[in-house]
């Protein structure tokens, strides 16, 4: 039990260190949506290099749809 204890006490100094050693840069406050995130976005693709299908060229399944 005495192990626990000991144990618990020791994360519980590393938790305190990494959170006092963070400072003003260490944000606890969770997963962020919207407008207020930090991270910067993704740049767009150039549009010559989207991946757009190739045209495929339309041909009749069979001779009957075509008009005579």
């Amino acid at each position: 039990m005495w192990k626990i204890v000991v144990g618990f006490v020791l994360f519980a100094a590393l938790a305190m260190f990494v959170i006092i050693k963070g400072g003003n840069d260490l944000d606890m406050s969770g997963e962020k949506h919207g407008t207020d995130t930090s991270h910067a976005p993704a740049p767009a693709a150039p549009a010559s290099d989207a991946a757009a299908p190739a045209p495929v060229a339309a041909t009749p399944a069979s001779g009957a749809s075509e008009a005579k």
